[in-house]
């Protein structure tokens, strides 16, 4: 039996997946907030935000991702970052989930990646919980309904939380797996509720596909000038390093909060909704984010609550330190309308600096920026991953390691060219610690981030004096207005000069031992940026 709006020539049974309960095609959003009450996967919360727990899995699980090795992507995907699987282990995957799924719902939504109809993915969604199905229809893009009568999906994701994987049976690491496949164009999710697992399996398809059009893709939030597209920053940064914060500024027009690719019409989201983070979230700090976790269909995931009054605790971790929301873009007042920006003028790459080392900001030549690209200098947030506790120094490279099936080089040329090509100032930004290290010194002033990246973005900052930092070699501002001088000079926030110089001292070997395994591939004037 199905329900919903679907294209009859796609049903899943006339694709070969048979035998399940009701299908449910395309539900909106009310109808996907009932079923998922209905079937008891959470609570309808304070304005009809619902309320999840995912368990086991608060984070992703980066370690239990693999990819099919097939001829066609053998001399393709970097291996070393991304686990095998053989043709007939995934086989024999497909086969035991399908087995398991006999006789069960599932909700499917057919969406699509990518706001630049030049490029976009359509893709189909099977998801075993009702809750995936309202989260993946924020996150991703939805076809106005008329298109959904000649729909045809490029790519499927199955999704089963229930089903348990076998690592001696299916060639996996443990008994989760997220299983990518290129050839038979679908991607298996097993032993996982965490529903971030299901966006950022598309964005890894699109990492992959898109370099062949000569479409850079991006681990970046993205806005724009109002009245004025064509002035355009991109937000580089890993989880918790403030994409999502700092990209929705009320002075400017939100492109998206995540995911983006800057193609030859410029930039355009991926993604169709933001998944911000909500811990210590205040409406005094961040309104509208805020008030999206009291929106009905807004999800809230991981955040615990009073049982009476439905009241969220933003500051209870005890669930996890990744508690978060999903809703879709138009929640936001100032987002875009379109998902379109022009060709970025700035390009800001974020890091959080557990070592307090680095200032709050600096000016990047482009041989700089490729060597800060590559590196992907940041602390992992607590929660963000499984195992993850508190901020750990970590370099993922070009911003995003874990959702990167090509090799970084790929990544690093096609942002090298693009930047020759249209021209930006970079800059790198500390959202980090300063006057210490983690344990010591404290958190980066949001007020000073936000006065330093407005200097950036409107052309003022650029205007004043810059000194030249002894460790890395770029350019930090003298001054800058409502930012206090001492703050720009990371050793002066410090007690003890002499220990800034050390933590200065190791995160630059740091550097220079992670950033040796590219120098065979890069050109002279990023080895010399390497030197400093």
């Amino acid at each position: 039996m199905s329900i919903g709006h679907v294209n009859a020539s796609q049903r899943l049974e006339d694709q070969g997946i048979t035998g399940l309960g009701t299908v449910y095609y395309n539900l909106v959003e009310p109808a996907l907030v009932e079923a998922a009450v209905a079937r008891g996967e959470g609570k309808l919360g304070l304005g009809g935000a619902f309320l999840v727990s995912t368990g086991k899995f608060t984070g992703r699980s980066p370690k239990d991702k693999h990819v099919v090795r097939t001829a066609s992507v053998e001399d393709k995907i970097w291996w070393e970052n991304n686990a095998p699987m053989t043709p007939e282990a995934f086989a024999t995957l497909r086969a035991d989930m399908l087995a398991h799924m006999q006789g069960r719902d599932y909700f499917v939504q057919d969406l699509y990646g990518g706001a630049d109809a030049e490029h976009r993915l359509d893709v189909r969604v099977i998801t075993e919980l009702a809750w995936h199905g309202l989260f993946i229809r924020h996150l991703l893009r939805r076809p106005a309904r008329a298109e959904l009568d000649s729909f045809v999906p490029e790519w499927k994701i199955i999704n089963c939380p229930s089903f348990v994987a076998d690592p001696a049976r299916h060639g996996c690491r443990s008994d989760t797996v997220i299983a990518l496949n290129f050839d038979a164009k679908e991607i298996l999710i097993a032993n996982t509720a965490y529903a971030g697992e299901n966006k950022k399996s598309v964005f890894t398809l699109l990492n992959y596909l898109l370099p062949e059009k000569g479409v850079m893709p991006m681990h970046c939030s993205a806005n724009h000038a109002v009245g004025d597209p064509e002035d355009a920053a991109v937000f580089f940064g890993l989880s918790g390093t403030g994409k999502t914060t700092l990209s929705a500024d009320p002075d400017r027009i939100l492109i998206g909060d995540d995911e983006h690719g800057w193609s030859e019409n410029g930039t355009f989201n991926f993604e169709g909704g933001c998944y911000a983070k909500t811990i210590n979230l205040r409406a005094e700090a961040e309104p509208e984010i805020y008030a999206t976790t009291h929106r009905f269909g807004t999800v809230i995931e991981n955040m615990v609550y009073d049982p009476e009054t439905l009241e969220l605790d933003f500051d209870d971790d005890s669930l996890t330190a990744n508690m978060r929301c999903a809703y879709p873009l138009e929640a936001i007042s100032n987002s875009s309308a379109t998902g379109l920006g022009g060709h970025p003028k700035n390009i800001i790459m974020l890091t959080c600096d557990a070592f307090g080392v680095l200032p709050p900001i600096a000016r990047l030549t482009p041989a700089q920026a490729m060597y800060h690209f590559l590196s992907g200098f940041t602390s992992k947030v607590a929660g963000t991953e499984r195992g993850v506790t508190e901020p750990t120094p970590t370099f993922s490279t070009c911003f995003g390691a874990p959702f990167m099936p090509r090799r970084p080089e790929v990544y690093g040329k096609l942002l090298q060219e693009q930047i020759a090509r249209h021209g930006a100032t970079c800059w790198l930004v500390n959202t980090g610690w300063t006057g210490g290290a983690y344990g010591t010194g404290s958190r980066m002033p949001i007020r000073a981030t936000r006065a330093l990246l407005s200097a950036a973005l409107n052309g003022t900052l650029t205007k004043g004096e810059f000194r030249r930092d002894p460790n890395f070699g770029f350019e930090v501002p003298v001054a800058a207005q409502g930012v206090a001088d001492v703050l720009l000079d990371p050793r002066r926030t410090w007690a003890d000069g002499a220990a800034y110089d050390g933590q200065a001292a190791k995160l630059v070997s740091m550097f220079a031992d992670n950033f040796g395994q590219y120098v065979p591939f890069i050109d002279a004037d990023v080895k010399a940026a390497a030197i400093g």
